[in-house]
């Protein structure tokens, strides 16, 4: 999709892929461990089970909005489950304008590997994406921390904020170097499915 490497993140989280699975696709829930999202509405569900959605992004002064369509897979001959995911949105203030990207459920003895790899078109620029790029990836793989340590946990709600990154003296505080972030051999997209095909945005 584009000239830089698409982004790769990974983390074990020790519970049951059912409860990763529904703070990961329920569109309530899932804002609430992501920092890319702030509210996720879905506006319907067509005949091949793709379901489009409303996403915002609230800044300080801006709430960036968009568009997107997911297609989740739950019961696979493999055991593992995935999501594929596409967005856009026309917001000249996003660093991200559209893209695609997929979530990898696999089960393992002790838990679940969670893994992602997407890439996008930058919003500013390809310049200013060399410096976007690299936080963008540590917002997902801090997000992807705070999951699993919601996940972990029987609490109804995440605890963390992102302030607590400034709570140096909390090692239980989400970190995002607890993730992988370096691609396999293959590359961040050897895990998409098939059905990363069927979300494209134009």
């Amino acid at each position: 999709m584009t000239e830089a490497r698409p982004l790769y993140i990974e983390t074990f989280i020790r519970a049951d892929i059912e409860r990763v699975w529904r703070l990961t696709q329920d569109p309530e829930l899932h804002p609430h461990w992501d920092l890319r999202f702030s509210a996720i509405q879905p506006i319907g569900t067509d005949d091949s089970g793709r379901t489009r959605f409303r996403y915002e992004r609230a800044l300080p002064f801006h709430v960036i909005r968009g568009d997107g369509v997911s297609l989740g897979e739950k019961e696979r001959a493999d055991g593992t489950r995935t999501s594929a995911l596409g967005f856009s949105t026309d917001d000249r203030l996003s660093p991200l304008r559209r893209g695609r990207g997929y979530w990898r459920y696999i089960p393992t003895g002790g838990g679940v590997r969670f893994i992602t790899g997407y890439d996008y078109h930058p919003g500013w620029g390809r310049l200013a994406d060399v410096a976007m790029r690299p936080v963008i990836l540590w917002m997902t793989a801090w997000s992807f921390d705070r999951l699993r340590i919601w996940a972990e946990s029987e609490d109804a709600q995440p605890r963390w904020r992102l302030r607590s990154v400034l709570a140096l003296w909390r090692a239980e505080r989400p970190r995002a170097s607890r993730c992988r972030t370096t691609p396999p051999p293959k590359g961040a997209m050897s895990h998409a499915p098939e059905t990363l095909q069927e979300v494209t945005i134009a």
